[in-house]
């Protein structure tokens, strides 16, 4: 795509199946890594990556020739099938179903990243389900409390 320029910066963030705890502190590291090979693999930017025990945060440069959707699928799958065959967690791990996506300028990524990178103090105040329906509506997007998140039916 020649004489194509773009500026396309996206926070994703999307949780453990059924938001449970599952990831455990001392796989972050590895965990991020691989994640920001999944991306650079696919010559996006990966900015800023940090995660908590049930959900994830990316900041991503995003090409303008791809679509996020199959972007976070390929992060999803591929990190799932890297948890499981670590043996991180008993069984099968998955992430849920769904992301959420918001769009920043370029004077708003040195706050993003802070954000981001902050998660654990960030946690410490607020629930995931807070943060997550705070962004959305921050950003005005419409939901249905019903689908946010699926807890694990047993």
């Amino acid at each position: 795509m020649a004489n194509t320029y773009s500026q396309i910066y996206i926070q994703v963030v999307f949780a453990v199946e059924g938001r449970q705890n599952l990831i455990k502190p001392e796989y972050n590291d590895e965990l991020q890594k691989y994640i920001t090979g999944i991306v650079s693999a696919q010559r996006h930017k990966l900015i800023a990556v940090n995660n908590m025990p049930d959900h994830l945060h990316l900041l991503v440069g995003l090409r303008p020739d791809a679509a996020l959707s199959e972007l976070v699928r390929d992060i999803k799958a591929n990190s799932s099938r890297f948890i499981s065959e670590k043996c991180w967690v008993p069984g099968r791990f998955s992430w849920q179903e769904g992301f959420g996506a918001f769009s920043y300028s370029r004077s708003q990524l040195s706050t993003v990243i802070r954000y981001i990178e902050n998660q654990q103090k960030h946690h410490a105040r607020k629930s995931f389900l807070e943060e997550y329906t705070a962004l959305l509506e921050k950003f005005e997007v419409e939901y249905d409390q019903r689908y946010i998140f699926k807890p694990i039916e047993g």
